[in-house]
């Protein structure tokens, strides 16, 4: 989460905004393995790393640490094009 500081030093938090993960016929479930984490699902599925958050937003983890627990079934979004497109009007909105 970002926050600003105002000119009396008070921080001000600002509200993350996320983007929509829309579903589509080419999603893909997998049942994690042992020593499964999400940036490592990321590099396999988006061949990047830093993409962990979007199977983590879907799935509801990553609270914590990046470990995805061993036989839990794991939804892989397939679209993250509208993904991409709001993290790039999102660096340019800063």
């Amino acid at each position: 989460m970002r926050y600003v500081r105002n000119k009396i030093s008070e921080q001000k938090y600002l509200t993350a905004r996320l983007p929509e993960i829309p579903t589509s016929d080419d999603d893909k479930y997998i049942i994690a393995r042992e020593g499964d984490r999400l940036d490592l699902l990321a590099k396999e599925f988006y061949d990047d790393t830093s993409l962990w958050w979007i199977i983590a937003l879907t799935n509801n983890l990553g609270k914590g640490n990046l470990m995805v627990p061993a036989g839990k079934q794991i939804y892989i979004p397939a679209n993250i094009d509208n993904v991409n497109e709001f993290l790039t009007q999102s660096e340019q909105d800063r």
